[in-house]
């Protein structure tokens, strides 16, 4: 059999040209596009990789904040016990404190009560007595003492310091009313003639003299000219004692009450 070169060397060209053509046009996009796609696949995967990368890198984050969380609330609620049982402690020591309080003042205010209890009681008792002795002045000495009496308060006119004379005097000398004379009992006539003469002669006037009795000065004789007044007796003393008695108490009020407060 004889070989046609020509038809061989055609049919490899035609072979050739089909292998570049199909090289060209089927084979090189074919490659193109796996190729294309192996990379989309390859970036999807890496992104995918790189997602669950940060997926996992998050879900680790989210474990440790809620671990943190667990521990602070952990702390937070030893924190809140530990200020609960603060706030209760003082709580209790507040109320303690303030029974405590009430009770010193309730003790304050009886120590007082009691110590003004006993202050009035003492007034009264002063008081009672002064007035005991008041009355028996007055009932052992009612009307039979004028002379005594007359010559008292003449001592106490004659005494006088230069300054309440002066006074007397200009009063006497200004006076459009007698002279008035108050003694718990009604004096006789030479007490009576006794205390003017000397009303006369100390005040240089002749002015007229007016007697009253006033049971209240239990024994003494009070002398009025006008606002001015001299008095001897002894109920002035009696109340002067009255007042020192009352100054006396007050001024031993508040020891008393500082004592029992310590």
């Amino acid at each position: 059999m004889q070989i046609d070169w020509l038809t061989v060397a055609a049919q490899i060209i035609n072979f050739l040209i089909l292998i570049w053509l199909l090289q060209r046009f089927l084979y090189r996009p074919i490659t193109n596009a796996m190729a294309q796609r192996e990379a989309r696949i390859e970036a999807r995967l890496s992104d995918a990789k790189s997602q669950r990368k940060d997926a996992e890198e998050e879900a680790k984050k989210l474990r440790q904040k809620r671990k943190e969380l667990e521990e602070s609330e952990q702390d937070m609620l030893e924190e809140a016990r530990t200020q609960a049982d603060e706030l209760k402690q003082r709580l209790e020591q507040e109320a303690r404190d303030a029974i405590e309080q009430k009770r010193k003042n309730w003790q304050e205010t009886l120590e007082d009560e009691r110590a003004d209890f006993m202050q009035d009681m003492q007034r009264k008792a002063g008081h009672r007595v002064l007035d005991i002795a008041g009355r028996l002045m007055a009932e052992f000495t009612s009307g039979a003492m004028d002379d005594q009496v007359a010559q008292g308060f003449v001592a106490k006119l004659t005494d006088l310091d230069a300054e309440t004379c002066k006074k007397m005097t200009r009063a006497a000398s200004n006076a459009d009313s007698p002279a008035l004379v108050e003694s718990a009992t009604k004096l006789d006539t030479a007490a009576r003639q006794k205390i003017t003469r000397t009303l006369h002669e100390e005040f240089e006037t002749d002015v007229e003299v007016e007697y009253r009795e006033d049971a209240e000065m239990l024994l003494g004789v009070r002398l009025s000219i006008g606002e001015q007044t001299v008095e001897w007796s002894a109920i002035r003393h009696l109340k002067r004692l009255n007042r020192e008695l009352d100054a006396l108490l007050e001024s031993a009020g508040p020891t008393k009450r500082k004592e029992a407060t310590e």
